[in-house]
């Protein structure tokens, strides 16, 4: 990974960090009620959809907000983040002995065992397309033999935030106090991801939902 992607990441790392504490105010989407609530209905129901997930591994687990819902079907749950504010803040929320928290750069990290379910939750959109294989290739070493895939993210950008145009991946984001931020937002869309995929021999259906989201599910093909 070059010098300049390895500072963005950091950034991006930072951003994160710096933001936890008014996350939970800033981190939607700008969308009427009802898309938001449709979205969530959609997204809630995808991962009923996974129930018996047994092992699970959440990558990126943020505020703990997913956290908490799949804790609803798994047996137990590995919540790995790269930011000890926002680990804090799940292990706020989130109290349950199924559940192993762990903090570490989701770009260095390797696991220590296999999961039946690996998910991540407005996570992959982050994940510089550079790294994109890579990424893809811990998910495999994450999995089980029959291991399942779940995400759901968004490609919702807005043009302020484009400080290198339209067709780069890194974008600039503000906090409340003025501070800013570089991080990377890709903005995949179903079908070009779906087919990145498919091209890296996975078998992952990619389907809009409401609004700018999206939900992949799937398995190894």
């Amino acid at each position: 990974m070059s010098a300049d992607l390895d500072q963005l990441l950091a950034e991006q790392l930072a951003y994160y960090g710096a933001r936890a504490a008014e996350y939970t105010q800033t981190a939607m989407i700008d969308l009427s009620r009802g898309e938001q609530e449709a979205a969530e209905r959609e997204m809630l129901a995808a991962l009923a959809r996974f129930a018996l997930m047994a092992d699970v591994l959440e990558l990126a687990c943020g505020p703990g907000t997913w956290t908490a819902q799949l804790l609803r079907h798994a047996a137990t749950l590995t919540a790995l983040d790269g930011s000890p504010e926002m680990l804090a803040l799940a292990k706020a929320k989130v109290h349950d002995p199924r559940v192993r928290f762990i903090e570490a750069d989701i770009f260095d990290w390797r696991p220590d065992g296999a999961y039946d379910t690996v998910f991540f939750g407005f996570w992959l959109s982050h994940v510089p397309i550079e790294r994109f294989e890579g990424f893809w290739s811990l998910v495999d070493e994450c999995l089980k033999p029959e291991g399942r895939v779940l995400f759901v993210d968004d490609a919702f950008r807005v043009p302020e935030e484009l400080i290198e145009g339209e067709d780069s991946e890194v974008i600039r984001r503000e906090l409340k106090d003025g501070t800013t931020y570089r991080a990377v937002k890709v903005p995949h869309t179903p079908e070009e991801l779906q087919r990145r995929l498919t091209e890296l021999g996975w078998q992952i259906e990619v389907r809009p939902l409401a609004g700018p989201f999206f939900l992949g599910a799937g398995t190894r093909a």
